[in-house]
């Protein structure tokens, strides 16, 4: 009997209430590195129902007025702000040049896509993508396809008419090189009929909430840690972004057709306690890379105001990050 497999992957649109907490968490970021390229910044957002709560822990010379970009992502919102400064006991560990935090990062590259990401996902982002610019506003899509051939696609989004949203989906699968349709294809449009209320006004939303659509799908294991809100000394972003950097330039170095890489940190320590790749299913420790904190932040460049956009469409896949290229 042959084998089947189904694979499926979701995005969700900027105008998701998670989204729009990952968008503040790191608008904040970009607000204080842009002032102070040393800001330590661990930024958490939880809105919903007319109310933003930001909440975090910051060590900067820069001054944030954090109200004008919640109100410039979010609306008009009743806004509260706690954010106190770093614990001396996390900054001691990382003053001298130690991970931020203990974590496992984990970076993967394929070649199914030009994105060098699994097919699913890039064809449920390039999906969202589509419909965001004719209804910008709260909206899900979800493709499942099996042996590179969609089998269903779902598309859930505010404001936009069913009959509408289904001609839109239905011109993407005709327009986009990736997506190969049949005449079994299933389209799922505002299953739950059509629906007005969204965003904040409908739900609450959170920094971090989004991991799997953040990395690579749900086929992908993934590490843990949340990226949005984090300044680059905490590795689970950074290191995370070098992972995926070691995965890409394996890839391609070999011609291989997946990369998976692992990194492990302890908090307060420079040097990973691990750093091995995949290749194809042969594992091999990782060489010619400086994998301290400090050194994945100077080789990536990692000290800019660059982290709103990677809070919109994941973190991977796009090439104008510097983990990308």
């Amino acid at each position: 009997m042959p084998k089947i497999s189904y694979k499926t992957a979701e995005s969700v649109s900027p105008g998701h209430p998670d989204k729009l907490c990952d968008q503040i968490s790191d608008a904040i970021l970009d607000a204080y590195l842009s002032q102070d390229a040393s800001s330590r910044v661990a930024v958490e957002t939880v809105g919903g129902h007319g109310k933003v709560f930001v909440v975090g822990e910051v060590t900067s010379s820069g001054q944030v007025e954090v109200e004008p970009i919640v109100k410039r992502l979010a609306g008009d919102v009743e806004i509260e702000v706690r954010i106190v400064q770093q614990s001396p006991e996390i900054a001691n560990g990382v003053d001298t040049g130690g991970a931020g935090d203990q974590g496992i990062m984990v970076g993967y590259a394929c070649n199914e896509t030009p994105e060098l990401l699994p097919l699913e996902v890039v064809l449920s982002r390039k999906l969202n993508q589509f419909l965001y610019e004719v209804w910008p506003h709260d909206g899900k899509t979800q493709v499942t396809i099996q042996d590179g051939i969609i089998q269903s696609a779902v598309a859930s989004f505010q404001h936009a008419p069913q009959a509408e949203l289904r001609t839109k989906v239905q011109e993407w699968l005709q327009s986009e090189p990736l997506a190969k349709p049949s005449d079994d294809t299933k389209l799922h449009i505002n299953p739950a009929g059509d629906w007005q209320q969204g965003g904040f006004d409908a739900d609450t939303g959170l920094t971090g909430r989004k991991l799997v659509v953040d990395n690579y799908g749900p086929q992908i294991p993934i590490g843990g840690g949340c990226f949005s809100g984090k300044d680059p000394s905490k590795v689970d972003r950074s290191a995370a972004y070098m992972a995926r950097k070691i995965a890409v330039d394996y890839l391609k170095r070999t011609s291989a057709t997946e990369v998976y890489c692992y990194l492990a940190y302890a908090i307060g320590e420079a040097e990973p306690l691990e750093a091995t790749v995949i290749v194809d299913g042969q594992q091999q420790t990782v060489q010619g890379y400086d994998l301290t904190p400090n050194g994945i932040i100077k080789f990536l460049d990692l000290r800019r105001a660059i982290y709103e956009p990677t809070a919109r469409y994941g973190h991977f896949g796009h090439a104008d990050f510097p983990w990308e290229q």
